[in-house]
């Protein structure tokens, strides 16, 4: 059996993911059911796959039923449509078009976890023992953050994001130096050809097999074939996946910025790895002056990605983007979301520093976990930038965390005392995997939800709902104005239009929303007029309406929501338990 584990643990590890998919689908079925997408970008990922299947065209991403008729540029690629594309196609063969969707919806987001789990069981089998790899799935399975973003109908690009971190973890400790520095290559391609969200991750693993040539000029293959796949791996992802307004000097996305910058990079790197000085010395300064020359051409050449790559105005900035969650950093959470986070991180950062020590004396895997030990260290200090760093430095926690377990259950279950053989080793099951922090948050009067903040969570999840939206049918499709966090969900469950949604390249209609909410009645009347909007509908108590409220107490909507409704306003029949408002713009 220990022959088989090791032998064949990549058909065992598929063989384990395609059970644990089957699980998730039936447990999630619910929400599969009413295409529960929870996300606006899973809303619009889902509208853009039915744009192409609709004839649009594979570089047109533009997403013309939010502020029509000119449409909103969505920066992202066509990459993560293509497995959701391909099933709903699938599916269509057996059932309804709306029914493939669901089933596509639910299973799309699975796939990328099969490459995750492939990931860390290569390097955990390196690096640990080559039995290990059903531990760190385990481990895996136990993340608060990383997790979620496999979930059925989480179709965003995060899950496929992270797969290609795992990916690039793999590579980095794979003793074969052409194969993973391919690897490392290949998947920092493709997850920039996706988009830039794990951009610094890419350069730190640039950064360490920077590193690992300075060190040892033997890595110099392992340096050269990186610089090849990655330079001519993202300049065919920009050919095969970049969309027509990707084609601009933009900074937000896999753009000629970014692919000129990493093709000189690629470039640079490898006439180090061909001119591989034997000094130790030599390297290193060429090291620091590749590093050098690339930042230099960076701001030299493209001086309006020196500020935040959406490049959007101060305004958008200061009321919006400066507020959105998810980008701020975790120590401005509160502590029951916090907590959960950084636990595993932690756990990992004090795996690998055990790890490190009883490799000191075997050089080679002393450097597979220098490599581990960095990138963990490095994704959980990103964590003080932004919270959305939190499904990462969960992920790169695992091998680490892994390494902890190997060592530390066998002592409590192997002890002489029954006491600690039971107790102890749940115990340490449940600090090695960071799952007790989820147990204090759950059990303990911390930082529970109000009542107030409890009505919030209702009318978002009501108001977005399918029975809810899906009445909206019954009128003839139209142009609506609603909240942009409502926006993406409206177009995806009805056959209307909306003004906007949360994508920074659409500043002005973002705005015209948030300004007709703000300002006074008939300056919202106006702006709604201006972009052809019949209809307005609203959702009280939903996340979006309670800033209008405590920003602009006074402002239009602020006066709607206190039952102060103009007479340009006729309201409209919805079912009388409808938590959605309705009303016609006269």
């Amino acid at each position: 059996m220990r022959r088989d584990l090791a032998r064949h643990w990549i058909g065992l590890t598929l063989l384990a993911w395609a059970v644990i998919a089957a699980w998730f689908v039936w447990d999630h079925w619910a929400r599969i059911y009413w295409l529960a997408l929870g996300d606006t970008d899973d809303n619009m990922r889902l509208m853009q796959v039915r744009a192409w299947l609709n004839g649009q065209g594979w570089y047109d991403l533009r997403q013309y039923r939010l502020n029509p008729p000119a449409g909103f540029d969505i920066h992202w690629s066509r990459i993560v449509d293509l497995p959701i594309a391909g099933l709903t196609l699938f599916f269509r063969l057996f059932t309804s078009d709306l029914m493939a969707e669901k089933l596509a919806c639910g299973i799309a987001p699975l796939i990328p976890l099969s490459l995750t789990m492939l990931g860390l069981g290569a390097t955990v089998r390196r690096l640990v023992h080559p039995l290990a790899w059903p531990l760190a799935i385990v481990l895996l399975l136990a993340t608060s953050a990383t997790m979620l973003m496999f979930m059925p109908d989480r179709i965003d690009h995060h899950g496929w994001q992270l797969a290609m971190l795992s990916l690039t973890l793999a590579g980095l400790c794979d003793p074969r130096a052409a194969r993973g520095g391919a690897m490392v290559g290949l998947a920092s391609a493709v997850s920039l050809a996706i988009g830039l969200e794990l951009l610094p991750y890419a350069a730190m693993a640039g950064a360490i097999i920077t590193l690992r040539w300075v060190w040892d000029r033997e890595e110099s293959r392992r340096l050269a074939v990186y610089a090849v796949t990655l330079g001519g791996g993202t300049a065919a992802g920009f050919g095969g996946f970049a969309s027509i307004a990707n084609q601009a000097m933009r900074c937000d996305a896999l753009t000629p910025v970014w692919l000129s910058v990493v093709v000189a990079g690629g470039a640079l790197l490898l006439v180090l790895a061909l001119a591989n000085p034997e000094s130790r010395a030599a390297r290193l300064i060429l090291g620091v002056v590749a590093a050098i020359a690339i930042v230099a051409g960076y701001v030299h050449f493209f001086p309006q990605c020196l500020g935040r790559l959406e490049g959007v105005s101060p305004e958008l900035q200061r009321i919006w983007l400066d507020n959105v969650r998810e980008a701020k950093p975790i120590y401005k959470h509160p502590f029951r979301t916090a907590f959960p986070i950084v636990t595993l991180p932690i756990v990992g950062l004090l795996g690998a520093g055990l790890a490190l020590w009883m490799a000191r004396r075997d050089p080679a895997r002393l450097r597979g976990w220098a490599v581990v030990a960095l990138f963990a260290l490095f994704a959980t200090l990103m964590l003080l930038w932004q919270a959305r760093a939190g499904p990462a430095a969960q992920l790169l926690a695992v091998p680490s965390a892994t390494a902890l377990a190997w060592v530390l259950i066998p002592l409590v279950l192997n002890h002489r005392a029954l006491p600690v053989r039971v107790f102890g080793t749940v115990g340490a099951a449940l600090i090695v995997s960071g799952l007790f922090a989820g147990l204090i948050v759950r059990w303990l009067p911390i930082d529970r939800p109000s009542a107030y903040v409890q009505r919030v969570n209702r009318a978002n999840a009501r108001c977005a709902s399918l029975p809810s939206l899906s009445v909206l049918n019954r009128y003839p499709a139209q142009t609506i104005f609603t909240f942009n966090d409502l926006g993406p969900r409206l177009i995806t469950l009805t056959h209307h239009s909306a003004i906007a949604g949360p994508y920074h390249r659409n500043g002005t209609a973002i705005l015209d929303v948030q300004h007709a909410f703000s300002r006074s009645p008939d300056e919202a009347r106006a702006i709604m007029k201006r972009h052809g909007a019949t209809l307005l509908l609203l959702c009280p108590n939903m996340a979006e309406s309670t800033i209008y409220r405590a920003r602009n107490p006074g402002g239009f909507y602020d006066r709607m929501a206190r039952g102060k409704t103009p007479a340009w306003l006729t309201p409209m029949p919805l079912p009388a338990k409808s938590p959605l408002r309705l009303f016609r713009i006269d």
